[in-house]
């Protein structure tokens, strides 16, 4: 009698598999990643149309000024009356409307809402405050549409958090009405790396580095007070702040700028939530994987909890 011996395939654990997940994404942002400023842009830009290309979404461009930006709307019947305006991130070097599909038709479909995303200026060919000035004229662009400040919701993603954050404090400082609620994922608030995860996440963070925050810095506020609360909002007054959701991975150097952020919201009594994705990474987000779509649901039931 023969007996066949079923050869036992080893479980790999959960933490094995993030391991891996973190390695693959190394690689794939190493392959991104380009000192050559230009090829960088070019890369992302790629990426996003190809990870951002979907059936299901409705994608019309736009001009706003000499700006380009576009909406991204699910095609089918969806709210009209919210709307969200979108910063994408990239250091303020690098990153476009393009680029950032890979979150924006994320949520359009979870949210089921129509979202602006728009090309502002890119240091280090127009540092501080070219990207600012731009943020406030897609604003103000809602606004002449007939969106009241009340309809809209303000999100962003590293740089795009940080220039979201800038954009109400601006608003703030004009006396202007505040937007209905900012949604900001792995914020870039501080620019002085204060935030003792710069030190302790250096090593496990497959995406960002001290050195690529320092050209960053170097390209758009070379020579400015980065403690100005424009240039770093975590130094803002968020006092009448709208309710904001900040989402995080556990494993980035900006953990810190984002836990900081929560505590000031939170001592100037603004409706703030913090959610810490355990083994994620930077705008982990973007990434085709279940978690990301998860966060996503998340973020589209912050909006519908604030919109009722």
């Amino acid at each position: 009698m023969t007996i066949h011996h079923k050869a036992l395939r080893k479980k790999t654990s959960p933490e094995t598999r993030n391991q891996n997940m973190m390695g693959l994404i190394r690689k794939v942002h190493g392959m991104i990643e380009n000192t050559d400023i230009e090829k960088h842009r070019q890369s992302q830009d790629y990426v996003g149309a190809l990870l951002g290309n979907s059936k299901e979404i409705l994608i019309r461009s736009v001009k706003i000024g000499e700006m380009e930006g576009e909406w991204v709307s699910v095609n089918r019947a969806h709210m009209k009356k919210y709307v969200i305006l979108y910063c994408h991130g990239g250091g303020y070097s690098t990153g476009s409307r393009l680029y950032a599909r890979t979150l924006t038709t994320k949520m359009a479909s979870s949210t089921s809402m129509d979202v602006l995303c728009f090309d502002y200026r890119l240091a280090p060919e127009n540092p501080y405050p070219a990207a600012m000035e731009d943020a406030m004229r897609a604003w103000n662009y809602l606004m002449l549409l007939g969106y009241g400040a009340r309809d809209v919701i303000v999100a962003g993603d590293s740089a795009g958090g940080n220039m979201a954050l800038s954009l109400v404090l601006k608003l703030k400082e004009e006396e202007r009405l505040l937007p209905r609620g900012l949604m900001l994922m792995s914020p870039w608030s501080d620019l002085t790396s204060s935030g003792e995860t710069h030190q302790s996440r250096a090593e496990v963070d497959p995406v960002l580095d001290a050195e690529y925050l320092d050209r960053m810095i170097h390209n758009y506020v070379e020579g400015q007070d980065l403690k100005n609360p424009m240039i770093s909002p975590l130094f803002g007054d968020f006092a009448g702040f709208p309710p904001t959701y900040i989402q995080v991975g556990n494993n980035e150097i900006l953990l810190s700028d984002s836990t900081m952020l929560h505590k000031k919201l939170i001592e100037a009594n603004v409706s703030v939530k913090l959610d810490v994705f355990d083994g994620m990474w930077h705008v982990f987000q973007m990434s085709p994987l279940k978690t990301a779509y998860d966060a996503m649901d998340k973020n589209a039931e912050f909006i519908y909890d604030i919109c009722r």
